[in-house]
């Protein structure tokens, strides 16, 4: 039987699974809400979709792997807002669906090592819409659902480096502050291991195996470029936007022992280092 995967929100992480399922003889349609990224996804071998605008009933009723990397807002989760009903029709014959949620679900634990068993706490808007989500897509009867606690996403075009050459790289300090990050090549084999092994129910937290301070991230690869270091600024004293103070609300360390002793993974980025060295080396091998 071929493969179909609906990915709603078709982005940055569905986009770097994409080319493991098309080798596979998937086919791979996606949604997006920009009919001027429609060209785009369909270069990369995904059939594009409208959404909302297109009626994806049939696509739906043929699916046999449903993506959801769509994010939520103050009236819920967007796809069942549309297709709620469409979905939990079909709730029993889908082999797989996979939700991309994030680990500020759990939200503060001042700097401490939280697992996916650990009370979802979360202390800003956008986690806790995140769990109304998670809440939501649970409450299908039947939905052979598998979550994702995704840690700070960093990857192809997503990075520090252009901040540092551009000089609006910042180090913000601020006393016991961490965060856990995952290369988005990790999240896609993560992905392609829960197909493989689909355990419905299953929450995987993504991270790598080193949560470290942002300045420690930036002063590294201000190293790798042979760059100056930006100055330290004090978090209480710096001048930064409030989506960007934000983030600094939390701090945790994220364990990431599920995905390998549940999936067999074994990370290809486990820690910072290793990631911006390879986004670095990718960047010289495309000028070459």
């Amino acid at each position: 039987m071929s493969k179909l995967l609906l990915s709603f929100g078709h982005g940055y992480s569905a986009r770097a699974l994409t080319p493991l399922l098309l080798s596979g003889g998937w086919q791979v349609h996606g949604t997006t809400r920009s009919a001027e990224k429609t060209a785009a996804l369909a270069a990369t071998g995904v059939t594009p979709h409208l959404m909302p605008g297109e009626d994806l009933a049939p696509l739906i009723d043929s699916a046999t792997h449903i993506l959801i990397s769509a994010g939520p807002d103050a009236e819920g989760d967007p796809v069942l807002r549309l297709l709620r009903d469409r979905i939990a029709a079909n709730a029993g014959r889908f082999q797989w669906v996979g939700y991309l949620s994030t680990t500020g679900v759990y939200g503060d634990h001042g700097g401490g090592w939280i697992d996916e068993d650990t009370a979802l706490t979360p202390s800003t808007r956008r986690g806790k819409w995140r769990v109304a989500a998670e809440a939501e897509w649970r409450a299908i009867p039947g939905l052979p659902l598998h979550i994702f606690r995704l840690a700070g996403i960093y990857g192809p075009g997503r990075g520090p480096f252009a901040k540092v050459r551009n000089g609006t790289a910042r180090r913000i300090i601020k006393p016991d502050q961490v965060f856990s990050r995952i290369h988005v090549e990790d999240i896609a084999q993560v992905l392609a291991a829960s197909i493989a092994r689909p355990r419905p129910g299953a929450v995987y937290n993504l991270c790598d195996d080193d949560p470290a301070p942002p300045q420690d991230v930036i002063a590294h690869a201000c190293t790798l470029l042979g760059m100056p270091l930006p100055p330290e600024e004090d978090f209480a004293t710096a001048e930064m936007t409030p989506m960007a103070r934000s983030f600094y609300a939390e701090s945790k360390r994220v364990k990431n022992d599920r995905i390998k002793d549940e999936l067999g993974v074994r990370l290809r980025y486990p820690d910072y280092r290793a990631g911006l060295k390879a986004l670095l080396e990718a960047e010289s091998d495309r000028r070459r």
